[in-house]
C-alpha cells in the first residue's frame, strides 16, 4: 500500500500480541523472538545501568517516568522471574488502566499503568519489526468494550509513550467480530454474541453482522474478572490440600516465593484440564512435598461462582438486546484463553441454549484489529487519491464518493494489499456502529440536592444527540458551571460521587437582570468515534459554551474534581 502499514495490537491483561494483514490479504499474528504468538504482559524492572536487556526487552526508562534508571525485560523471562523476584515484576496492569493514583514501585521508582503498558507495546513493536523488517509506527490497539474515557486515554497514552501513532482504539468484541466477519465473507447476515473471557477481563457483547455493517447492539463486562481469578482459586485449593496433608509444614501462601510457584502450577493445571479430566500437581513448602490430584470437576466446583458471574452478565446483555428487538442469537463466539474451558460452552448452552464456537480464542482480537487497521490504512490511501483527483472534497466522507470513482481509487491499492478491488471497496465501506459503554450527563440540582443528570445511557446506539433544558438557580446568576460526567459504577447512579467528571467549563460574564429559572439549553452529542461535544447556551451570554472530549485523546478543558462552590443548574423550573 502507498501509506504506512497499520498493525493491530491486542494489549491483554495477561498476554498480548501483534498482528498484520499479510501480502495475501490475510490477518496474521506475528510471532515473538521465542517463536510464540503471544507475549506475557509482564515487565521485570532491574536496578542498575540503563540499556537493553535480552531479546524481549526495551530501552531503559521508557515511558517517561521521572528518575527511571535501569533496564527492563518484557515477556516470558519477566514472568519466570516473578517466581524469584515478585516485587520487581509488574503483572495484571491492565486492570489499573485509567486509575490515576495507581503506581507500580520498583527500586524506588514509580510507574503508572500507562507507562508499564508502554513497555509491553515497545516489545511487541520490536518483535514485529524483527520478524517482518517493517518498522511499526501506526497501530490500532484494542480495549474492553466497557472501558470508559479514562481507560481509553491511558491506553492511547501507553501507545504514545512507546513511540507509536495510535490510529484508532477498537473494542475487543468488535475486533473479534471483524475477524469472524472477514473469515465469513459473502455469507448471510447474522447476530453473534461475543463472549470474551481473557486473563484479567471479561466482555460480553451482542453484535449484528449484515453486509458492510457491523452493529453493536449491547455490551457489558467486568474489568476484574478473568483467568487470574481462576488461578487464585486453584492456588488456594492446592495450598489447603497441602496444609491438610502436611499440617506441621505451614501454609505455602505465607511464603511469597512458594506462592509464585503455586501460581505457575495453577496455570499449568488449568490449561491441562481443558483437555484432560485429571492432573497431579506437586506442592513444595518448608522442605515438605505433597502431590495433589486435581480434577476438572474440582476446578469447576471451586470456580463455579466466577463462571456464574459471566453467565449473569451475559444474561443481562441478552436482555438488553431483546429490549432493542434482537431476540435471536445465531452463534456465540468464544474469545479469550479462558473460554477454552469446557465448562464455558456447556454453561452457556444450559443457560441460554446458545450454539458456541471457539473462534481462535487467543488470537482473534489481534487479527480483527489488524483487519481494522488495514481498513484504516486503505481509507487513508483511497481518500488521498480521490481528493487528489478532484473526485472528493477534503471535507467530504468517503461515502460521498461515486461508486465508479471509489472503484478506480481502490484498484490502485488493491494489488499491494493482496485484495481484489471489490474487497477493498467493501472494506472501506464497512461501517462500525457502536454503543456507549457508560452513561453520560451533567451535574445539576434537583429540589436542592446536587445530582447526576444522565443525558445518554449505557448501550445507547451511536451517534447520539440529546437536547435538554435546564434552569438557573438564582436571580442575576453571573456564571453557570457545566461539568460533564461519565458513569462511574456498573449501574447508573444519580449520586455525584458515583460518577467521574471528564470535562468542565463555565458560561461566564452573564449580565444581571436574568431571573432565577432562566433556561439554559444543553445539547449532548456523541459521534460514532465516541467523541463528545457538549454545547450550553444561555440567552444572556454572548456565545455558547462548547466542551469537547476526543475519545482516547483528551479534552479542550481541564478536568475538574471540585464538588463545592459551583453554580449548578436545576433539572426543572
Amino acid at each position: 500500500m502507498a501509506g504506512t502499514k497499520v498493525f493491530g495490537i491486542d494489549l491483554g491483561t495477561t498476554y498480548s500480541c501483534i498482528a498484520q494483514v499479510d501480502e495475501y490479504g490475510r490477518p496474521d499474528v506475528i510471532r515473538n523472538i521465542e517463536s510464540q504468538p503471544t507475549t506475557p504482559s509482564a515487565v521485570l524492572f532491574d536496578a542498575g545501568s540503563a540499556g537493553i536487556t535480552g531479546g524481549e526487552s526495551g530501552e531503559s526508562g521508557a515511558g517517561g517516568e521521572s528518575g527511571a534508571a535501569g533496564s527492563f525485560v518484557v515477556g516470558s523471562q519477566a514472568k519466570r522471574q516473578a517466581r524469584i523476584r515478585p516485587d520487581d515484576v509488574a503483572r495484571l496492569v491492565k486492570r489499573h488502566m485509567g486509575t490515576s493514583d495507581w503506581r507500580f514501585v520498583a527500586h524506588g521508582v514509580e510507574y503508572s499503568a500507562a507507562s508499564v503498558s508502554s513497555l509491553v507495546l515497545k516489545a511487541l513493536a520490536a518483535d514485529a519489526k524483527r520478524a517482518t523488517g517493517i518498522p511499526v509506527t501506526d497501530v490500532v490497539i484494542t480495549v474492553p468494550a466497557y472501558f470508559g474515557d479514562e481507560e481509553r486515554k491511558a491506553t492511547k497514552l501507553a501507545g504514545e509513550l512507546a513511540g507509536l501513532n495510535v490510529v484508532d482504539i477498537i473494542n475487543e468484541p468488535t475486533a473479534a467480530a471483524f475477524a469472524y466477519g472477514f473469515a465469513q465473507d459473502g455469507q448471510s447476515a447474522s447476530t453473534v454474541l461475543v463472549y470474551d473471557l481473557g486473563g484479567g477481563t471479561f466482555d460480553t457483547t451482542v453484535i449484528r453482522l449484515d453486509g458492510n455493517d457491523i452493529t453493536v447492539v449491547a455490551t457489558d463486562g467486568d474489568h476484574e474478572l478473568g483467568g487470574a481469578d481462576w488461578d487464585n482459586e486453584i492456588v488456594r485449593y492446592l495450598a489447603q490440600k497441602f496444609v491438610e496433608e502436611q499440617p506441621d509444614a505451614g501454609d505455602p501462601l505465607d511464603d511469597v516465593y512458594d506462592e509464585q510457584e503455586l501460581l505457575t502450577a495453577a496455570e499449568d493445571a488449568k490449561l491441562a484440564l481443558s483437555g484432560r479430566e485429571s492432573v497431579d500437581v506437586l506442592v513444595v513448602h518448608g522442605g515438605r512435598r505433597c502431590s495433589v490430584t486435581f480434577t476438572r470437576a474440582t476446578l469447576e466446583e471451586i470456580t463455579g461462582p466466577l463462571l456464574q458471574r459471566t453467565v449473569d452478565l451475559t444474561g443481562s446483555v441478552l436482555q438488553r438486546a431483546k429490549e432493542k428487538g434482537v431476540d435471536t442469537i445465531d452463534l456465540c463466539l468464544l474469545v479469550g484463553g479462558m473460554s477454552k474451558l469446557p465448562a464455558v460452552a456447556r454453561r452457556l448452552g444450559e443457560a441460554f441454549g446458545l450454539t458456541c464456537r471457539l473462534a481462535d480464542p487467543d488470537l482473534a482480537v489481534a487479527k480483527g484489529a489488524a483487519v481494522y487497521g488495514q481498513k484504516k490504512a486503505l481509507e487513508r490511501d483511497v481518500r488521498a487519491q480521490l481528493v487528489e483527483s478532484g473526485r472528493l472534497r477534503p471535507d467530504q466522507p468517503l461515502d460521498a464518493a461515486a461508486t465508479g470513482d471509489l472503484e478506480v481509487a481502490a484498484a490502485a491499492s488493491a494489488a499491494a494489499a493482496g485484495l481484489t478491488t471489490s474487497s477493498v471497496v467493501d472494506l472501506v465501506r464497512t461501517r462500525v456502529t457502536d454503543v456507549t459503554s457508560r452513561g453520560f450527563g451533567i451535574f445539576a440540582e434537583d429540589r436542592g440536592t446536587a445530582v447526576a443528570a444522565f443525558l445518554a445511557h449505557q448501550n445507547d446506539a451511536l451517534p447520539i444527540q440529546v437536547k435538554r433544558t435546564f434552569y438557573t438557580i438564582s436571580d442575576d446568576q453571573a456564571e453557570v458551571d457545566i461539568r460533564v460526567f461519565e458513569q462511574g459504577t456498573g449501574v447508573e447512579s444519580t449520586r455525584i460521587q458515583d460518577n467521574k467528571v471528564i470535562v468542565a467549563g463555565a458560561i461566564s460574564g452573564i449580565p444581571a437582570g436574568h431571573p432565577r429559572g432562566t433556561p439554559v439549553e444543553v445539547t449532548f452529542e456523541m459521534g460514532r468515534d465516541q467523541t463528545i461535544k457538549v454545547t450550553a447556551t444561555h440567552v444572556g451570554a454572548s456565545e455558547p459554551l462548547v466542551l469537547r472530549v476526543t475519545a482516547g485523546v483528551g479534552s479542550e478543558s481541564m478536568k475538574s474534581e471540585e464538588s463545592a462552590k459551583v453554580s449548578l443548574l436545576k433539572q426543572r423550573d
